[in-house]
């Protein structure tokens, strides 16, 4: 078993926060409806991918997909839960969540809830 020095378990305590703060972060600012600190979240070289045909690759492309979202959704309900990370390296981690969301569209659909859906 390795066991990780006072230090190194300190700096992954400290690590984990900042990682769950920004999934909660992605949470809010998309129920806002806050293209610019939502896109904000990513690397400049991001890939997002929401479903066939809709996201995007690069920060720039994500926040212009996104600045359309609020004339389709009323309102929208993001909620994280089930936060697993596993340090991989000194600077690596693998983080797996669960994601429940809820919409009320302005148009097309009813409102609705996505199903639950694990988030690597």
């Amino acid at each position: 078993m390795n066991v990780p020095s006072a230090q190194s378990a300190v700096l992954q305590l400290l690590d984990g926060e900042r990682i769950r703060t920004l999934l909660f972060a992605y949470a809010f600012h998309l129920d806002m409806n806050h293209p610019a600190q939502l896109a904000s979240l990513f690397t400049e070289d991001c890939e997002v991918v929401y479903g066939p045909g809709f996201g995007a690759v690069g920060r720039p492309a994500y926040e212009k997909t996104l600045s359309g979202i609020g004339a389709f959704f009323e309102a929208t309900s993001h909620h994280v839960s089930n936060i697993v990370i596993d340090f991989t390296g000194p600077d690596e981690a693998e983080v797996r969540s669960v994601l429940y969301a809820w919409h009320r569209y302005r148009r097309e659909r009813p409102d609705g809830d996505c199903p639950l859906r694990t988030v690597q």
